[in-house]
C-alpha cells in the first residue's frame, strides 16, 4: 500500500515522501495517527505544495535550531549531587536532571531530545549532545559536583 508521509517517521522517511508498506502498518499504525495519509490520486498532487509549505518551515525551525544551539554550546550546567569516597554517585545524572537544569536557565528543551547513552554516574565534566533538529546538534557541558 502506498502512503503519503504528513510527519517524519524514523526509518521510514521524511514528511511528504510517498512510501510503499504493508496495508497494516498503514491501516493500524500511521493512517490513526495522522502520520501518513492515503496515496490517492488527489493527494499525489497535493504532495507538490505539501513540499514547498515543509521545505519553508523546515528552514525556518532549523535557524531557530542553529540559533539555539549557539546559545546552548556556551552554556555550563552544574548539577550537585551525593557522592561517596571514590566520586560515585548515589544515584545517577539522568535526562530529567539535564532538562531541569536547562530549565532552571530558561530554556524549555524535552528531555527525549537530549542524546545521553547511559546515565552519569560519576563526578566529573561530560559534553552531552541534546538534537535540537534532524541536522541541528548541541553540544552542552554538563559538570557534575559533590552535593555539600
Amino acid at each position: 500500500m502506498e502512503v503519503i508521509l504528513r510527519e517524519d517517521v524514523p526509518q521510514l522517511g521524511h514528511r511528504g515522501d510517498l512510501v510503499k508498506v504493508k496495508p497494516g502498518y498503514a491501516r493500524n499504525y500511521l493512517i490513526p495517527r495522522k502520520l501518513a495519509m492515503p496515496a490517492t490520486a488527489g493527494a499525489r498532487k497535493q504532495v507538490a505544495d505539501m513540499k514547498a509549505a515543509n521545505a519553508r518551515k523546515d528552514a525556518r525551525e532549523k535557524s531557530g535550531a542553529e540559533s539555539l544551539a549557539a546559545q546552548l554550546g556556551e552554556l555550563t550546567l552544574t548539577i550537585s549531587a551525593k557522592a561517596g569516597e571514590q566520586d560515585q554517585l548515589f544515584g545517577s545524572v539522568t535526562t530529567m536532571d539535564i532538562a531541569a537544569a536547562l530549565e532552571a536557565q530558561g530554556f524549555n528543551i524535552d528531555r527525549r531530545t537530549i542524546e545521553l547513552e547511559e546515565p552519569i554516574k560519576t563526578i566529573g565534566e561530560y559534553s552531552v549532545p541534546v538534537r535540537l533538529h534532524r541536522d541541528v546538534t548541541a553540544a552542552v557541558k554538563v559538570a557534575v559536583t559533590r552535593e555539600e
